[in-house]
């Protein structure tokens, strides 16, 4: 398993690419456990005879799983390679699938999403692909990083119809069966062939941003305190990104407009969200993902701050269709910035310990927006918290790139 044949030519070759592309594969299959449930929510609720609100419940424990177990399977990267965490998941989310089919009350199928299929399965399909995919490229890191992440919104695209076409055909239970059957006689194979571990020396593209990857104070600070400002500020940015993404079905309906037109805006803005993170791949490419991610989060306020004098359909199309451009990269910025200035012996779990904060600003933005309105009785008031959340998360960004300038100043 410990195979350390890769040398530095492996890096950007042939090799790498088809790793990315492997990658990519297996983070749209894993995805499907993040994306069932809210498929499969209305027959939940019948089945069970339950609340909307405890029939949601399921979709928060997968979250809150998916984000705990980033950074266990993280560290499990970090010691036995990608090919252990992602073997853990593929029968993770078999397990789980399979469990939740056979549920016969709401509180195991949630104990099979929450701790099978979020803590064990899905989670293993993203930050460990993350870190490894990180140490394959040096120069294309910024664009390998976001082609590999877009897994995530390309299970979006794609599970949801597949499930409503199974569930409506043979019956929900059925149809989580056969997927969890699916996930483990397709991720196995696939990650055996991930078996090789990366070089054990791979530079950091990061002259365009100043980054220090071996050292021991990353911009001059205690690893640690960096660690922490990232997690700050990947909750904060999230907060923000979640208001339109959780609330903007609710907003039209509340606009009069309907809950479909509201369903196309959601959609519009995760389509060019994956246009955003490979545009924003590129450019992290050639200005570094501090810079990257301080753009993002710029333009991502603009877009926030438009949703406040608009409120007409076509205008809220065009301002959904601009927040899905804006902020597609913002996510893939932070695993490039703990490349560019940790020790790549750390990605994993320092990758799945950022992106699980982002995780939970998601989970946290989501309720806090319905708070806010249910205080106000207006998305006004919503989304000028979310405005508030992203002005603290560009401070930090302002911040961190101070400090690599002060550290590019002492070293020049």
């Amino acid at each position: 398993m410990r195979n350390n044949d890769a040398t530095r030519a492996d890096i950007e070759s042939p090799y790498a690419w088809m790793r990315l592309a492997l990658s990519l594969l297996l983070m749209t299959i894993g995805g499907s456990g993040m994306y069932s449930v809210t498929v499969v929510l209305p027959r939940i609720q019948e089945d069970f005879g339950v609340a909307r609100a405890d029939a949601s419940l399921p979709y928060t424990l997968t979250m809150i799983g998916f984000g705990l177990g980033g950074v266990l399977m993280g560290r499990l990267s970090d010691r036995f390679g990608v090919v252990v965490p992602v073997g853990i998941g593929a029968v993770g989310l078999g397990a789980g699938f399979v469990a939740a089919g056979l549920a016969p009350n709401l509180w195991l199928f949630c104990a099979a999403q929450g701790v099978l299929m979020g803590l064990l399965g899905t989670s293993a399909t993203f930050a460990p692909l993350v870190a490894d995919t990180s140490q394959w490229f040096d120069r294309r890191r910024g664009i390998a990083l976001a082609i590999c992440m877009s897994g995530n919104y390309v299970a979006g695209a794609v599970w949801p119809p597949i499930m409503q076409h199974f569930i409506d055909s043979v019956g929900w239970r059925s149809t989580y069966i056969g997927i969890g059957v699916f996930c483990v006689v397709t991720m196995l194979p696939l990650c055996l062939v991930l078996r090789r571990r990366p070089p054990q020396q791979m530079p950091a593209a990061a002259a365009a941003s100043g980054a220090r990857p071996q050292s021991a104070r990353p911009m001059g600070m205690k690893p640690g305190t960096v660690q922490l400002l990232l997690c700050i500020a990947g909750v904060s940015c999230c907060v923000a990104m979640s208001m339109p993404q959780v609330h903007i079905v609710a907003y039209c309906g509340d606009l009069g407009f309907g809950a479909a037109r509201g369903a196309e805006m959601l959609a519009l803005m995760l389509g060019l969200g994956v246009v955003s993170r490979l545009v924003s791949g590129w450019i992290s490419d050639h200005i570094g993902g501090l810079r990257t991610l301080l753009l993002g989060s710029i333009l991502q306020g603009v877009a926030l701050l438009m949703f406040l004098p608009f409120n007409g359909l076509v205008s809220l199309y065009v301002v959904s269709a601009m927040f899905g451009l804006f902020q597609g990269g913002i996510v893939p910025s932070y695993a490039l910035i703990v490349r560019e200035h940790f020790s790549p012996k750390e990605a994993g779990a320092r990758v799945g310990t950022v992106l699980m904060a982002t995780m939970f600003g998601m989970a946290l933005g989501g309720w806090m927006s319905g708070a806010v309105f249910d205080l106000t009785g207006s998305y006004r008031a919503a989304f000028l918290n979310g405005i508030a959340w992203n002005l603290l998360n560009v401070s930090i960004v302002l911040f961190l790139l101070y400090r690599v300038r002060l550290m590019s100043r002492s070293t020049g």
